[in-house]
């Protein structure tokens, strides 16, 4: 299975107290799904796993998954930095106004005119808003909000997204 076809869930982060539990960057709206107890996840590196939720739960604003197999402190030390995914086939569309960031990278950000700005590279999720990554055609990367208000049209069948973005936004 390669990268392009699996779906990110969370990241592992910081190990928290001495019996194993892990902090999960959560990268799912629906974390009750894919970390409820008994769900198997696969890693990358494919070699941490993959790996069994024995127990989640919310703990000061924080997501802990607890797995089984890993007791102790150093146990979950040895797993932060992981990133925990699911295959694509598991899922199904994101829905109307949604899309997976698989369905947006290698989609090509044109004006309504159809001028080519560049590639969408990577989908960033800051804390404020998604930032879409793109390639320009001189090979430079520059961000791009993805609100509504820059990208009004997404449409991945056709393998494009319009934006409208500010003056000057790819001027580096």
């Amino acid at each position: 299975m390669s990268d392009d076809d699996v779906l990110v869930v969370g990241r592992l982060g910081r190990a928290h107290g001495v019996r194993g539990d892990i902090a999960v960057d959560v990268r799912t709206d629906a974390p009750e799904l894919r970390f409820a107890v008994g769900a198997v996840l696969r890693t990358l590196p494919a070699e941490r796993g993959p790996l069994t939720v024995a127990s989640s739960r919310q703990h000061s604003g924080r997501f802990l998954v607890h797995f089984v197999g890993v007791e102790d402190r150093d146990a979950a030390e040895s797993l932060a930095g992981t990133t925990l995914v699911i295959p694509v086939s598991e899922v199904g569309s994101a829905g109307r106004d949604a899309w997976w960031d698989h369905e947006l990278v290698g989609l090509r950000v044109e004006a309504a005119s159809g001028d080519l700005f560049g590639v969408v590279s990577d989908v960033i999720h800051a804390p404020a808003q998604d930032l879409l990554s793109i390639t320009l055609p001189d090979g430079r990367e520059a961000l791009l909000p993805f609100v509504s208000a820059l990208v009004p049209r997404v449409d991945v069948p056709g393998g494009r997204l319009i934006a409208d973005p500010p003056a000057g936004w790819a001027d580096v």
